[in-house]
């Protein structure tokens, strides 16, 4: 079969090319200058970030995505204020970011939900917290209810609904603080590839309607693409900053796009830049060959492995 040529993926259309100059023009909401994380461990200090810097604009959507080991999560607890870095700084709208606020939105792959709280009691917790009066916090917490489609469910409890509805009301409980910025830690890896595709399109339709800047961490490349404007590609031991890539693909975002030429090409760099190609491949592959045959000799008892 013909190897189909791709394009680069650095090359852009006219229309996304303008649509990244609209979103460069936009104020800078996150900026993260010279971030590193250091833990202590037995056998001594272990550098989980080296110098992590980048900018994030308003309203603008930006994937996370790297090997294991390279500090994703240590990433976004930073940028929540749930980790102190070792060296550098988080700014939020221009302040330091010391400790949690209001003003980060955080979303995990596990639900969090209050188990004795009905739907509508958990999006009106924060709200609470915040001071906002019963009915007022009511009456809020439902239109963000009603915004990821959950109406119908406003008095059921979380044992009595999906993955994917426990993971919308957590996305409603987020936003009703109307954070700054809506940080998620692969929200959707515990979901089945068919609630997850409609969870994927469910949070795009969200962030269009709503003003939200979104930092979305995942390990799924095809999600990276799907959903990001822009894709920060972090290197594992320590992680550090690969690079920081422009999605090609147009917007609005579609199924259809996942065999079009500007996201294979984009997936095509994601792989070679988390999968690079390491010298001992070939060795890799002679060993499980052996094993292969010595399986086959043992199984079927017809041949010998010298």
């Amino acid at each position: 079969m013909a190897q189909i040529e791709l394009p680069s993926y650095l090359e852009q259309s006219e229309a996304v090319r303008a649509r990244f100059d609209r979103l460069k023009s936009r104020e800078v909401i996150l900026e993260v200058d010279q971030l590193g994380k250091v833990f202590d461990s037995p056998q001594g200090p272990v550098m989980a970030l080296r110098d992590i810097s980048f900018k994030t604009h308003r309203r603008e959507f930006v994937c996370v995505i790297g090997p294991s080991g390279c500090g994703k999560s240590t990433l976004i607890r930073t940028l929540a204020g749930l980790e102190s870095p070792s060296s550098g700084r988080v700014l939020l709208d221009g302040r330091e970011v010391t400790e949690p606020g209001p003003d980060r939105g955080m979303v995990f792959q596990g639900y969090t939900l209050f188990p004795w709280l009905t739907v509508k009691r958990n999006v009106m917790f924060g709200l609470q917290m915040s001071g906002h009066a019963q009915s007022v916090a009511e009456g809020e917490a439902m239109d963000w209810i009603e915004l990821v489609g959950l109406g119908r469910f406003a008095e059921s409890y979380p044992h009595q609904l999906s993955g994917g509805m426990k993971q919308r009301v957590a996305i409603a409980r987020a936003l009703a603080n109307q954070p700054r910025i809506l940080l998620m830690d692969e929200p959707f890896g515990a979901l089945d590839a068919q609630t997850r595709g409609k969870m994927q399109a469910n949070l795009l339709e969200i962030w269009r309607n709503i003003d939200i800047t979104i930092l979305f961490i995942t390990h799924d490349l095809d999600e990276a693409i799907y959903l990001a404007d822009r894709i920060l590609v972090l290197k594992a031991n320590p992680g550090e900053v690969n690079e920081l890539i422009e999605v090609p693909v147009p917007r609005p975002r579609s199924a259809e796009q996942f065999i079009g030429p500007e996201f294979l090409a984009t997936k095509k760099r994601l792989e070679e830049l988390i999968h690079p190609p390491s010298d001992d491949d070939d060795s890799d592959a002679l060993n499980m060959v052996r094993m292969t045959r010595v399986g086959d000799s043992v199984e079927n008892g017809l041949e010998e492995i010298e």
